[in-house]
């Protein structure tokens, strides 16, 4: 019998991303443990080693605007089955498609970007709710939104925290903290400053109690005035800043998941985030949740942690708990199921 041929496009992926990049870096790392078939991806020169070992990457240069459309058109050749990871499938793909679909924030917040991106992927999204056989959700939240826009059903396929997100060791937390300058005690947000996190709502709220707060990420518009912006960090120091802070906060407006709070109780932190339906979702019980844009009730959710340490324990320990209820074998599993149920026998 022939080996089934998996095809992916994973042209999102690129070193030192976020939660996208995360799912296309596990997602494949564990499927190749859990399919058996031989499997390829179109990727970017500059992420070929980012993939598993086991995947034969084809190079292709993304470009930008029409150029990138294209790109992401084309065929991968002969294949069994295609899986676009960011939603992105081939105009004419030759074969059963699958397209995960990360959130639609293109549709529900298009402020938050520029036109072009806006215009760009309703475009991918349409097409993939028209022509993709099955899609698959990252999230209950996810889901619903497709079938409210498009009448389509998705599988949910949560996402998972990253294999090396576990709680750092005392040496780790004393090398992150000399290595970044870092208070005693501070909040820190992991995310890009951009549009869809409200970092200045959280820096209010931070002054208002009188606690540092310490940014990780690139920024994209100002930082908010007091932060201690580190700028871009690497993976390998997310444990250790996660399990320095005394809390870590999120106060992301939209998400379709929200992996980076997942991750941070995966590493020991205790959590504040807004209560929107994903985090809701995602983060159920085990973080305190405060209500979009508002600084009163968010430093209030703050001092108090602050003046708990036992409180702070038991958050982080529900955190752990969980964070470690998601797994990507859990994810690659059930993807895998998604591909049989489309006849493919992998």
């Amino acid at each position: 019998m022939t080996r089934p041929r998996l095809a992916f496009n994973a042209l999102s992926l690129w070193p030192g991303g976020s939660g996208v990049q995360t799912y296309i870096v596990e997602l494949l790392s564990a499927l190749v443990e859990v399919v058996d078939a031989d499997m390829v991806a179109s990727v970017r020169a500059d992420a070929c080693s980012l993939l598993p070992p086991a995947i034969t990457p084809i190079v292709r240069r993304p470009g930008h605007g029409m150029r990138a459309i294209a790109t992401e058109a084309r065929g991968l050749g002969p294949a069994t089955l295609v899986h676009g990871l960011d939603v992105h499938i081939p105009v004419r793909p030759g074969a059963p498609t699958v397209a995960t679909v990360h959130d639609l924030a293109v549709y529900d917040v298009p402020w938050a970007f520029k036109r072009r991106w806006v215009m760009r992927e309703r475009a991918a999204i349409a097409h993939a709710a028209r022509r993709a056989d099955t899609l698959l959700a990252v999230s209950e939240f996810t889901a619903q939104r497709l079938h409210d826009r498009f009448g389509r059903d998705a599988t949910v396929v949560p996402e998972a925290p990253s294999r090396d997100m576990v709680p750092a060791v005392e040496a780790e937390l004393a090398e992150v903290r000399l290595r970044y300058d870092l208070p005693s005690r501070f909040v820190l947000c992991v995310a890009t400053i951009e549009p869809r996190k409200d970092v200045a709502t959280l820096a209010t709220a931070c002054r208002d109690v009188g606690v540092p707060l310490v940014i990780a990420g690139a920024a994209r518009t100002t930082a908010p005035t007091g932060a201690h912006l580190l700028g871009y960090v690497p993976r390998s120091h997310l444990p250790a800043l996660y399990g320095a802070a005394t809390v870590v906060a999120y106060p992301s407006i939209y998400e379709g998941f929200g992996l980076p709070p997942v991750e941070a109780m995966a590493c020991g932190a205790p959590v504040v985030a807004f209560r929107i339906p994903p985090l809701e979702e995602s983060l159920g019980d085990a973080a305190v949740l405060t209500p979009p844009g508002d600084a009163v009730e968010l430093a209030t959710a703050l001092r108090d942690l602050l003046a708990d340490d036992e409180g702070r324990r038991q958050l982080a320990h529900a955190g752990l708990v969980r964070a470690g209820a998601l797994s990507w074998s859990a994810t690659a599993s059930a993807t895998a199921a998604a591909y049989r149920h489309l006849g493919v026998a992998c």
